[in-house]
């Protein structure tokens, strides 16, 4: 609710005796989108006042609309649609004693955003006026008054377009219906209303003209999308507000002053200084402290490490900040550091969380939190929903904060170093005698990130040969996302071809991801990443368990596993459901198709640093190359084909894509018999020999994301293009 509104009251007129569609449901009760029409308008109010500060006049089939609405709300029934002057007029003897000002609202038109009404009360109390309305210049003829100024520009006349000459209804500027007027200002001049001598009703909009006559001050605010103004009349404008509503749903918009805090998949990420701020972290981080001393844990304390991006190192301050506000040991790491290395710390000092600042590798724009349990693994969905409730109903005075240099003092807070601890724990798991018999070189790509210090010491008591580039500190990575994909690995792809190495390494900002590229410069996508590596794994070192995989990653595991005598076992999107997965089942390698990976034995994260290492020990041990041990795992399994497209999202697109998927009968899609659907995570279609289909919005981003596996090129186009049909606007 708008803050500054106190004593205000909206009006609603939804009393029109017009039924289109089905010739008996309300007009204003016709299904937009995915609510009816009238639902837009009272969610525009609802914005700025309480339920009971809302009056809304109903007329035809009155019991519908109530029934509709429920008991919130004021209701006033006109008897007889004599126009909407006289609709307004019918509030007045529930509003005898009002003094403030009204909101006037047309339940037909559905499509004003809520930035323009605010825009529209803003003015009225910035201009002192008795009425404001709101106005809009349009291209399109449409049914609306004319607004007639005078060469000062201010407003003469309303001009209702039945009634308009030629040259008037050339007039651009157009009265939309929505007015903001003083209630003391409004009913007197209703009261004196004469019926119209076109149709005999008594229009809202000639009592505008009567307070122009007596002098007062009369005012608009000026909306420039000439969408929002589309009222519903017909079945033609219905049709036409759909267009309109769904084009606006598929359009990305930013989100400026958030101040909510949501987990996806991967924790909590935000664009910096809007949603994620100090005040974000800390009343977050106090949710998480309430927890702790709930549970009596503070002698466990916290650990707390942070990446390389703006604001990073800051917001762990901050956390450590407001954990020793709460009597919780705060350790804070020493430098920027691998996400894989705080998840270990967390683990070795079985603390009672994890943080690690990071946004992953999402743009340079964005950050965010990741949370860990004592073991390791990421939070899971049910806990990181009563946090983000207690946080978000947190104010900045329910936080409590103990400033950074006397928590460093008394020893509450510290700053401690594991990089030393992380390296033997990822060297005891890999083989660095057979290693530095290789004589291997090796290209590696941080990507400005914080992989390259951890990285750079395993590679180099292994004796490879490595060389860096892009390793510095850059908060902007070089101008783009810190993602290890194909686009952004080009320079590392020359680098391997032109000076002979026998790979390239890659991993994201906070290293938890990793990519590679074999010794023709060709990149290898995680898929077959992890298709080498549980070949490996089983195969060569003579290990045995079955695969963990998310939905969105290749069949051919289930193929490799089955040959292996083994089970894949699929899970939701999110390293968590990985970790949960292997610890159920005592998997081998968990893993996604996004880049990160583990073994049983490390940590319950994902880990490019350990990645990386493992992929070296594959190759120094087979003797073979990358393309080498793709053949030969190819010659067990087969080949698919897989293609991902990512396209922005709303967060109105989550309902409206389930819902066009569910009106859809499939069975076939194409010449392709549908086995079965899933909707453990987004939707997902399954088809013969291991193809397959998904849909689903990422956790991290506000992103669409289609993936298709296919027995041929030819086919995953064709399921690509099959998937992009739900989200296409006619």
């Amino acid at each position: 609710m708008v803050e500054e509104l106190k004593n205000w009251k909206v009006i609603i007129l939804a009393a029109g005796d017009k039924a289109i569609g089905d010739g008996a449901a309300p007009m204003v009760l016709q299904t937009l989108g995915d609510r009816a029409i009238l639902d837009y308008v009272v969610a525009n109010a609802r914005q700025l006042v309480e339920p009971e500060d809302i009056y809304v006049v109903v007329g035809y089939r009155a019991d519908d609309v109530i029934a509709h609405l429920g008991t919130d709300y004021h209701y006033v029934v006109q008897e007889e649609a004599l126009g909407t002057g006289h609709a307004v007029l019918q509030v007045l003897p529930q509003l005898q004693n009002f003094d403030g000002d009204l909101l006037i609202l047309y339940g037909d038109t559905p499509l004003f955003r809520g930035a323009s009404i605010r825009g529209l009360l803003k003015r009225h109390q910035l201009r002192q006026a008795d009425l404001t309305l709101l106005a809009a210049m349009v291209d399109r003829d449409l049914p609306y008054g004319r607004i007639i100024r005078d060469a000062n520009g201010r407003i003469m006349d309303i001009v209702e377009a039945t009634e308009a000459s030629a040259s008037v209804r050339d007039i651009r500027e157009v009265n939309v219906g929505a007015y903001v007027v003083r209630a003391a200002t409004i009913f007197p001049a209703l009261q004196a209303l004469t019926p119209s001598p076109t149709d005999g009703k008594y229009r809202l909009t000639d009592s505008v003209y009567q307070l122009l006559r007596s002098g007062l001050q009369v005012e608009s605010y000026q909306i420039y999308d000439e969408e929002e103004v589309q009222g519903i009349n017909t079945l033609e404008d219905l049709a036409r507000a759909e267009f309109i509503l769904e084009q606006r749903l598929y359009r990305p918009r930013h989100n400026a002053g958030q101040t909510t805090v949501k987990f996806g998949t991967g924790g909590w990420r935000a664009i910096i200084g809007e949603g994620f701020t100090l005040l974000n972290v800390r009343r977050l981080c106090q949710a998480l402290a309430n927890g702790i001393v709930r549970r009596g844990e503070e002698k466990q304390g916290v650990i707390i490490g942070y990446d390389r991006r703006f604001l990073a190192d800051r917001s762990a301050q901050a956390a450590a900040e407001v954990f020793a506000g709460n009597n919780i040991q705060a350790t804070i790491l020493s430098e920027d550091a691998p996400t894989p290395l705080i998840t270990y710390a967390t683990d070795l000092e079985s603390a009672a969380y994890g943080l690690a600042f990071t946004a992953s590798h999402n743009p340079p724009e964005w950050n965010g939190l990741k949370v860990f349990n004592s073991d390791g693994s990421l939070l899971l969905d049910d806990v990181t929903r009563q946090i983000e409730a207690e946080t978000n109903a947190m104010t900045v005075n329910d936080v409590v904060r103990l400033e950074l240099d006397t928590g460093l003092h008394a020893g509450i807070i510290r700053y401690r170093d594991y990089t030393n601890e992380y390296v033997d724990a990822v060297e005891a798991l890999i083989d660095l005698n057979v290693i530095r018999k290789a004589n291997l070189r090796v290209i590696v790509d941080p990507m400005y990130g914080v992989g390259q210090v951890t990285l750079a010491i395993i590679l180099t008591e292994a004796r490879c040969r490595v060389t860096f580039i892009h390793e510095r500190r850059n908060p902007l990575f070089g101008g783009r996302s810190p993602a290890p994909d194909l686009d952004a690995l080009r320079m590392l792809s020359t680098h391997v071809v032109d000076e002979g190495y026998h790979m390239g390494l890659a991993t994201d900002g906070d290293a938890d991801r990793i990519a590679i590229v074999d010794e023709r410069g060709e990149y290898i996508p995680t898929n077959d990443i992890l298709l080498l590596l549980y070949y490996y794994l089983h195969e060569v070192r003579g290990e045995r368990g079955g695969v963990v995989r998310n939905l969105a990653t290749t069949h051919l595991l289930d193929r490799l596993a089955a040959r292996f005598g083994e089970t894949c076992y699929e899970t939701p999107v999110g390293f968590k459901h990985i970790a949960a997965g292997m610890v159920e089942h005592n998997a081998l390698l968990g893993g996604e198709s996004s880049g990160g990976l583990t073994i049983r034995g490390h940590i319950l994260g994902k880990d490019g640093i350990f990645a990386a290492a493992l992929i070296i020990e594959m190759l120094a041990r087979t003797g073979k190359s990358i393309s080498e041990l793709r053949e030969t795992v190819y010659g067990l399994t087969g080949q698919l084909y897989t293609l991902e497209e990512n396209i922005p999202a709303t967060p109105e697109m989550r309902v409206l894509i389930p819902k066009r998927v569910a009106e859809t009968e499939i069975s076939r899609i194409g010449a392709y018999q549908v086995e079965h659907i899933s909707q453990m995570d987004g939707i997902k279609f399954y088809l013969e020999n291991d193809c397959w289909l998904l849909l689903r919005f990422s956790g991290t981003e506000p992103v669409l994301r289609f993936f298709v596996e296919a027995e041929s090129p030819e086919m995953a186009r064709e399921l690509l293009d099959y998937l992009k049909q739900f989200v296409v606007v006619e």
